[in-house]
Protein backbone atom coordinates (compact mmCIF):
# COMPACT_ATOMS: atom_id res chain seq x y z
CA UNK A 1 0.00 0.00 0.00
CA UNK A 2 1.26 3.37 -0.85
CA UNK A 3 2.42 5.91 1.52
CA UNK A 4 1.38 9.15 1.11
CA UNK A 5 2.91 12.42 2.46
CA UNK A 6 0.77 15.80 3.47
CA UNK A 7 -1.79 16.93 1.50
CA UNK A 8 -0.92 18.65 -1.60
CA UNK A 9 2.91 17.56 -0.70
CA UNK A 10 5.35 15.03 -1.94
CA UNK A 11 6.43 15.39 1.25
CA UNK A 12 7.36 12.88 4.26
CA UNK A 13 3.74 11.82 5.51
CA UNK A 14 2.92 12.46 8.54
CA UNK A 15 1.52 8.94 9.94
CA UNK A 16 3.66 7.29 8.22
CA UNK A 17 6.93 8.96 7.58
CA UNK A 18 6.65 7.93 3.40
CA UNK A 19 6.69 9.69 0.73
CA UNK A 20 3.92 10.05 -2.10
CA UNK A 21 3.93 8.75 -5.78
CA UNK A 22 2.03 11.23 -6.87
CA UNK A 23 2.80 14.63 -7.90
CA UNK A 24 1.13 17.70 -6.43
CA UNK A 25 1.05 21.02 -7.87
CA UNK A 26 0.43 22.11 -11.92
CA UNK A 27 1.51 18.81 -12.78
CA UNK A 28 -1.54 16.96 -11.33
CA UNK A 29 -3.96 18.83 -13.30
CA UNK A 30 -4.95 18.14 -16.83
CA UNK A 31 -4.93 14.63 -17.10
CA UNK A 32 -2.21 14.55 -14.03
CA UNK A 33 1.86 13.15 -14.86
CA UNK A 34 2.31 8.95 -14.07
CA UNK A 35 5.72 8.64 -15.91
CA UNK A 36 6.35 4.89 -16.43
CA UNK A 37 3.55 3.79 -14.26
CA UNK A 38 2.36 0.35 -15.59
CA UNK A 39 5.26 -0.16 -17.74
CA UNK A 40 8.17 -2.43 -17.48
CA UNK A 41 10.77 -1.82 -14.68
CA UNK A 42 14.16 -1.25 -15.79
CA UNK A 43 17.52 -1.28 -13.75
CA UNK A 44 20.41 0.31 -15.61
CA UNK A 45 24.00 0.84 -14.06
CA UNK A 46 25.58 2.73 -18.16
CA UNK A 47 24.55 5.17 -20.39
CA UNK A 48 24.33 2.48 -23.12
CA UNK A 49 21.36 0.96 -21.14
CA UNK A 50 20.07 5.10 -19.79
CA UNK A 51 19.84 5.95 -23.40
CA UNK A 52 18.34 3.31 -24.80
CA UNK A 53 15.46 2.71 -22.72
CA UNK A 54 14.76 6.55 -21.89
CA UNK A 55 14.29 6.92 -26.26
CA UNK A 56 12.15 4.02 -26.25
CA UNK A 57 9.07 4.21 -26.98
CA UNK A 58 6.14 3.34 -24.51
CA UNK A 59 6.22 3.47 -20.42
CA UNK A 60 9.23 2.54 -18.64
CA UNK A 61 10.41 2.86 -14.91
CA UNK A 62 14.04 3.33 -15.09
CA UNK A 63 16.08 2.78 -11.88
CA UNK A 64 19.86 4.33 -12.08
CA UNK A 65 22.00 2.28 -9.70
CA UNK A 66 25.72 3.55 -9.49
CA UNK A 67 26.87 6.56 -11.44
CA UNK A 68 26.23 6.97 -15.21
CA UNK A 69 29.56 8.58 -16.62
CA UNK A 70 28.28 10.09 -20.06
CA UNK A 71 30.61 10.62 -22.78
CA UNK A 72 31.24 12.59 -24.57
CA UNK A 73 31.50 15.76 -22.17
CA UNK A 74 28.21 17.05 -22.32
CA UNK A 75 26.01 14.75 -23.85
CA UNK A 76 22.27 14.62 -24.15
CA UNK A 77 20.39 12.12 -22.79
CA UNK A 78 16.95 12.01 -24.68
CA UNK A 79 14.19 10.95 -22.41
CA UNK A 80 10.48 10.35 -24.22
CA UNK A 81 7.09 10.42 -22.89
CA UNK A 82 5.74 8.28 -20.52
CA UNK A 83 9.49 7.77 -18.41
CA UNK A 84 9.88 7.63 -14.65
CA UNK A 85 13.95 7.90 -13.98
CA UNK A 86 14.49 7.46 -10.44
CA UNK A 87 17.82 6.98 -8.76
CA UNK A 88 17.96 3.77 -6.10
CA UNK A 89 18.56 4.94 -2.84
CA UNK A 90 21.53 7.86 -3.09
CA UNK A 91 23.45 5.61 -5.55
CA UNK A 92 22.10 7.28 -8.91
CA UNK A 93 24.11 9.50 -10.41
CA UNK A 94 24.10 11.29 -14.07
CA UNK A 95 27.53 12.51 -14.79
CA UNK A 96 28.93 14.52 -17.66
CA UNK A 97 25.84 14.53 -19.07
CA UNK A 98 22.26 16.57 -19.39
CA UNK A 99 19.50 15.05 -19.68
CA UNK A 100 16.45 16.78 -22.62
CA UNK A 101 13.00 16.56 -22.96
CA UNK A 102 12.53 17.57 -26.61
CA UNK A 103 9.35 19.19 -27.90
CA UNK A 104 6.41 17.36 -27.83
CA UNK A 105 7.46 15.20 -24.59
CA UNK A 106 4.80 14.74 -21.91
CA UNK A 107 4.67 12.78 -19.12
CA UNK A 108 7.56 12.00 -17.42
CA UNK A 109 8.69 11.69 -13.64
CA UNK A 110 12.53 12.43 -12.55
CA UNK A 111 13.18 11.80 -9.31
CA UNK A 112 15.89 11.19 -6.46
CA UNK A 113 19.23 11.38 -9.09
CA UNK A 114 22.55 13.76 -8.41
CA UNK A 115 22.54 15.07 -11.99
CA UNK A 116 26.49 16.67 -11.34
CA UNK A 117 29.93 18.38 -12.90
CA UNK A 118 29.46 18.99 -16.78
CA UNK A 119 31.53 22.15 -15.84
CA UNK A 120 33.79 23.53 -18.07
CA UNK A 121 36.70 25.44 -16.06
CA UNK A 122 36.78 29.33 -16.70
CA UNK A 123 33.12 29.24 -18.08
CA UNK A 124 31.30 30.57 -15.25
CA UNK A 125 28.82 32.22 -17.06
CA UNK A 126 28.26 29.48 -19.40
CA UNK A 127 29.03 31.21 -22.90
CA UNK A 128 31.11 28.78 -24.62
CA UNK A 129 28.47 25.54 -24.36
CA UNK A 130 24.69 24.79 -23.25
CA UNK A 131 25.89 21.69 -21.24
CA UNK A 132 22.30 21.69 -18.86
CA UNK A 133 21.36 19.62 -15.83
CA UNK A 134 17.92 18.80 -17.22
CA UNK A 135 16.45 20.48 -20.28
CA UNK A 136 12.59 20.71 -21.10
CA UNK A 137 11.61 22.21 -24.82
CA UNK A 138 7.92 22.84 -25.05
CA UNK A 139 7.12 19.71 -22.91
CA UNK A 140 4.14 18.91 -20.54
CA UNK A 141 3.18 17.18 -17.63
CA UNK A 142 6.55 16.61 -15.76
CA UNK A 143 7.60 16.01 -12.19
CA UNK A 144 11.30 16.94 -11.26
CA UNK A 145 11.56 15.47 -7.57
CA UNK A 146 14.29 14.75 -5.15
CA UNK A 147 16.99 15.52 -7.18
CA UNK A 148 20.19 17.07 -6.89
CA UNK A 149 21.87 19.17 -9.33
CA UNK A 150 25.47 20.99 -9.42
CA UNK A 151 28.20 21.96 -10.83
CA UNK A 152 27.15 22.28 -14.13
CA UNK A 153 27.78 23.62 -17.65
CA UNK A 154 25.41 26.40 -18.41
CA UNK A 155 21.86 25.66 -16.10
CA UNK A 156 21.08 23.38 -13.76
CA UNK A 157 17.49 23.13 -14.57
CA UNK A 158 15.80 24.90 -17.89
CA UNK A 159 12.62 24.86 -18.86
CA UNK A 160 11.81 26.24 -21.93
CA UNK A 161 9.64 27.31 -24.68
CA UNK A 162 5.85 26.97 -23.27
CA UNK A 163 6.41 23.66 -21.32
CA UNK A 164 3.22 23.59 -19.09
CA UNK A 165 2.04 21.54 -16.16
CA UNK A 166 5.41 21.35 -13.96
CA UNK A 167 5.76 20.64 -10.36
CA UNK A 168 9.78 21.10 -9.22
CA UNK A 169 9.74 19.77 -5.36
CA UNK A 170 12.53 18.86 -2.65
CA UNK A 171 15.25 19.55 -5.11
CA UNK A 172 18.87 20.51 -4.21
CA UNK A 173 20.08 23.15 -6.42
CA UNK A 174 24.12 24.15 -5.23
CA UNK A 175 27.18 25.50 -6.31
CA UNK A 176 26.71 27.17 -9.79
CA UNK A 177 25.73 30.11 -11.22
CA UNK A 178 22.36 29.77 -12.81
CA UNK A 179 20.09 27.62 -11.40
CA UNK A 180 16.52 27.52 -12.73
CA UNK A 181 15.41 29.05 -15.61
CA UNK A 182 12.08 29.21 -17.04
CA UNK A 183 10.90 30.80 -20.16
CA UNK A 184 12.73 31.58 -23.59
CA UNK A 185 9.22 32.65 -25.32
CA UNK A 186 6.90 35.50 -25.43
CA UNK A 187 4.00 32.97 -25.09
CA UNK A 188 2.29 33.30 -21.62
CA UNK A 189 1.43 29.80 -20.80
CA UNK A 190 3.62 28.29 -18.36
CA UNK A 191 2.23 26.83 -15.49
CA UNK A 192 4.60 25.63 -12.59
CA UNK A 193 4.44 25.07 -9.06
CA UNK A 194 7.82 24.81 -6.69
CA UNK A 195 8.14 23.66 -3.57
CA UNK A 196 10.46 22.69 -0.80
CA UNK A 197 13.31 23.13 -3.02
CA UNK A 198 17.19 24.49 -1.54
CA UNK A 199 19.26 26.85 -3.58
CA UNK A 200 22.44 27.08 -2.06
CA UNK A 201 25.76 28.36 -3.20
CA UNK A 202 24.08 29.58 -6.41
CA UNK A 203 24.35 33.59 -7.89
CA UNK A 204 21.24 33.39 -10.31
CA UNK A 205 18.09 32.16 -11.49
CA UNK A 206 16.74 30.77 -8.06
CA UNK A 207 14.41 31.05 -10.36
CA UNK A 208 14.17 33.53 -12.98
CA UNK A 209 10.66 32.98 -14.37
CA UNK A 210 9.94 35.08 -17.58
CA UNK A 211 6.20 35.40 -19.04
CA UNK A 212 5.01 32.23 -16.85
CA UNK A 213 1.02 32.44 -16.96
CA UNK A 214 1.74 31.04 -13.20
CA UNK A 215 4.14 30.43 -10.85
CA UNK A 216 3.59 29.11 -7.46
CA UNK A 217 6.70 29.34 -4.99
CA UNK A 218 6.51 28.21 -1.52
CA UNK A 219 8.02 26.50 0.86
CA UNK A 220 11.60 26.90 -0.62
CA UNK A 221 14.98 28.21 1.23
CA UNK A 222 17.72 30.01 -0.41
CA UNK A 223 20.93 30.75 1.65
CA UNK A 224 23.90 30.98 1.37
CA UNK A 225 24.14 33.52 -2.46
CA UNK A 226 27.11 33.55 -4.38
CA UNK A 227 28.55 36.71 -3.23
CA UNK A 228 30.47 38.83 -5.76
CA UNK A 229 29.72 42.36 -5.54
CA UNK A 230 26.96 41.94 -8.37
CA UNK A 231 24.61 44.61 -7.47
CA UNK A 232 22.33 43.44 -10.22
CA UNK A 233 22.49 39.82 -11.49
CA UNK A 234 22.90 38.22 -8.41
CA UNK A 235 19.04 37.75 -6.64
CA UNK A 236 16.75 35.16 -5.97
CA UNK A 237 13.42 34.92 -7.33
CA UNK A 238 12.86 37.44 -10.13
CA UNK A 239 9.30 37.39 -11.86
CA UNK A 240 10.09 39.09 -15.38
CA UNK A 241 8.07 39.72 -18.76
CA UNK A 242 3.91 39.11 -17.89
CA UNK A 243 4.97 36.20 -15.18
CA UNK A 244 2.11 36.54 -12.45
CA UNK A 245 3.73 34.91 -9.24
CA UNK A 246 2.78 33.72 -5.93
CA UNK A 247 5.75 32.88 -3.12
CA UNK A 248 4.53 31.97 0.04
CA UNK A 249 6.29 30.58 3.63
CA UNK A 250 9.17 30.87 2.26
CA UNK A 251 12.73 31.14 3.97
CA UNK A 252 15.64 33.41 2.72
CA UNK A 253 19.13 33.29 4.14
CA UNK A 254 22.45 35.74 2.83
CA UNK A 255 21.08 36.81 0.13
CA UNK A 256 20.95 40.00 -2.42
CA UNK A 257 17.27 40.81 -4.25
CA UNK A 258 15.03 37.80 -2.56
CA UNK A 259 12.42 38.88 -4.75
CA UNK A 260 11.36 41.12 -7.48
CA UNK A 261 9.30 42.12 -10.38
CA UNK A 262 9.59 43.66 -13.32
CA UNK A 263 7.07 46.44 -13.82
CA UNK A 264 5.23 44.04 -16.03
CA UNK A 265 4.65 41.45 -13.93
CA UNK A 266 2.59 40.46 -10.64
CA UNK A 267 4.23 39.54 -7.94
CA UNK A 268 2.67 38.39 -4.72
CA UNK A 269 4.43 37.23 -1.59
CA UNK A 270 3.12 36.48 1.72
CA UNK A 271 4.22 34.77 4.94
CA UNK A 272 8.21 34.37 4.36
CA UNK A 273 11.25 34.82 6.25
CA UNK A 274 13.81 37.35 5.66
CA UNK A 275 16.90 36.92 7.32
CA UNK A 276 20.23 38.45 6.80
CA UNK A 277 19.03 39.78 3.34
CA UNK A 278 19.59 42.73 1.21
CA UNK A 279 18.12 44.89 -1.77
CA UNK A 280 14.97 44.68 -3.63
CA UNK A 281 11.54 42.85 -2.16
CA UNK A 282 8.79 43.85 -4.73
CA UNK A 283 5.24 43.40 -4.41
CA UNK A 284 2.87 43.82 -7.76
CA UNK A 285 -0.76 43.30 -8.53
CA UNK A 286 -2.95 40.30 -7.53
CA UNK A 287 -1.31 37.60 -9.12
CA UNK A 288 -3.63 34.70 -8.94
CA UNK A 289 -5.04 32.46 -5.99
CA UNK A 290 -3.31 28.76 -6.50
CA UNK A 291 -6.16 26.82 -4.62
CA UNK A 292 -8.50 28.07 -7.74
CA UNK A 293 -6.15 25.22 -9.17
CA UNK A 294 -5.19 22.58 -6.38
CA UNK A 295 -5.15 22.17 -2.57
CA UNK A 296 -2.13 22.36 -0.50
CA UNK A 297 -0.44 22.63 2.68
CA UNK A 298 1.63 25.42 4.04
CA UNK A 299 4.67 24.50 6.12
CA UNK A 300 5.51 27.17 8.81
CA UNK A 301 8.46 29.46 7.24
CA UNK A 302 10.49 29.43 10.77
CA UNK A 303 10.35 25.04 9.67
CA UNK A 304 11.55 25.44 6.17
CA UNK A 305 15.41 25.33 6.75
CA UNK A 306 15.54 22.55 8.80
CA UNK A 307 12.80 20.30 6.55
CA UNK A 308 13.98 21.04 3.21
CA UNK A 309 17.97 20.69 4.34
CA UNK A 310 16.96 17.32 5.51
CA UNK A 311 14.39 16.05 2.57
CA UNK A 312 15.78 17.84 -0.55
CA UNK A 313 17.59 16.04 -2.82
CA UNK A 314 18.24 11.93 -3.28
CA UNK A 315 16.58 9.96 -0.69
CA UNK A 316 18.24 6.57 0.55
CA UNK A 317 14.01 5.16 1.06
CA UNK A 318 13.43 6.40 -2.81
CA UNK A 319 13.71 3.61 -5.92
CA UNK A 320 14.47 0.46 -3.96
CA UNK A 321 13.97 -3.01 -5.30
CA UNK A 322 10.57 -4.65 -4.17
CA UNK A 323 9.37 -8.27 -4.18
CA UNK A 324 5.90 -9.59 -5.19
CA UNK A 325 4.97 -5.51 -5.47
CA UNK A 326 6.08 -4.49 -2.29
CA UNK A 327 9.17 -2.40 -1.73
CA UNK A 328 12.04 -3.72 0.91
CA UNK A 329 11.35 -0.96 4.03
CA UNK A 330 14.50 -0.86 6.55
CA UNK A 331 13.00 -0.76 10.11
CA UNK A 332 12.46 2.95 11.13
CA UNK A 333 13.12 4.59 7.89
CA UNK A 334 10.92 6.16 5.63
CA UNK A 335 8.27 3.91 3.61
CA UNK A 336 9.90 3.73 0.32
CA UNK A 337 8.05 4.66 -2.97
CA UNK A 338 5.74 2.40 -4.15
CA UNK A 339 4.54 3.64 -7.37
CA UNK A 340 6.81 1.92 -9.41
CA UNK A 341 5.93 -1.64 -8.49
CA UNK A 342 3.96 -3.56 -11.10
CA UNK A 343 2.42 -6.61 -9.29
CA UNK A 344 -0.41 -3.47 -8.91
CA UNK A 345 -0.58 -1.60 -11.79
CA UNK A 346 -4.22 -1.25 -10.97
CA UNK A 347 -3.27 1.49 -8.12
CA UNK A 348 -1.13 3.41 -10.70
CA UNK A 349 -3.61 5.20 -13.43
CA UNK A 350 -2.23 4.56 -16.80
CA UNK A 351 -2.17 7.83 -18.49
CA UNK A 352 -4.82 7.01 -21.25
CA UNK A 353 -6.89 6.69 -18.34
CA UNK A 354 -5.46 9.94 -16.42
CA UNK A 355 -6.21 11.73 -20.12
CA UNK A 356 -9.98 10.75 -19.58
CA UNK A 357 -10.64 12.29 -16.33
CA UNK A 358 -11.90 15.91 -16.34
CA UNK A 359 -9.26 19.13 -17.00
CA UNK A 360 -9.48 21.67 -14.39
CA UNK A 361 -10.34 25.17 -15.31
CA UNK A 362 -7.46 27.86 -14.88
CA UNK A 363 -9.56 31.20 -13.72
CA UNK A 364 -7.59 34.05 -15.12
CA UNK A 365 -7.53 37.00 -12.58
Amino acid sequence: MESSGPLGSSGPGLASGGWSGTPHGFASLAGGTTGGAGGPVVTVTDQAALARYAAAPGPYVIRVQGSVAVEPFGSEIAVASDKTLIGVGTSGEIVHGELHLAPGTHNVVIRNLTIRDSYVEGDWDGKTQDFDGIQLDTADHVWIDHNRLTHMGDGLLDIRKDSQYLTVSYNRFDTHNKALGIGWTDNVVTQITMDHNWFTGTKQRNPSADNCAYAHLYNNYLSAQVADGDPVWTYGNWARGHTRMVIENSYYEDVQHPYQADETAELVQRGSILRNTTGRTDARGAAFDPRDFYAYRLDPAAAVPALVTRFSGPQPTLGLPWHAGRPTHRAGAPAPETAVATAQPEAVPSRAAARRAPRARARRN
